[in-house]
């Protein structure tokens, strides 16, 4: 499947840490907390979610685990549209559902996952 640009970019960036929320969503999925985990990307830490990775000199960036339930609960997913969403949730065991937070905008982006197998 091909991917714009921007997304292809950021999957890279984000590849030292997929298998981290790979095993985070799997975490999520298994112990019944969601089926729908989230992965929140950005420059400064926020109190939402949970925060798997850390930003370092050499990653400025973060990234917090966290659920539709909880974006929707914060109101950061209007509640109007939290089934629409749902419809379009890509499958969590093949893609990582990612939160986008930058200067400019917020986005959702689905990557794919990495396997152990790959």
């Amino acid at each position: 499947m091909q991917y714009p640009k921007e997304y292809d970019e950021l999957a890279k960036k984000l590849a030292p840490y997929n298998l981290v929320m790979g095993n985070a969503a799997d975490t999520i999925l298994n112990q019944d907390v969601s089926s729908y985990p989230i992965f929140i990307i950005l420059t400064e830490s926020i109190p939402l979610g949970i925060a798997i990775v850390e930003q370092t000199e050499e990653e400025p960036l973060y990234i917090h685990a966290s659920t539709l339930e909880e974006l929707a609960t914060k109101k950061v997913i209007e509640m109007g549209k939290v089934d629409h969403f749902r419809e379009v949730y890509k499958d969590p065991a093949e893609f990582l559902c990612l939160f986008v937070v930058d200067e400019q905008e917020a986005k959702f982006v689905f990557i794919p996952r990495i396997s152990v197998d790959n």
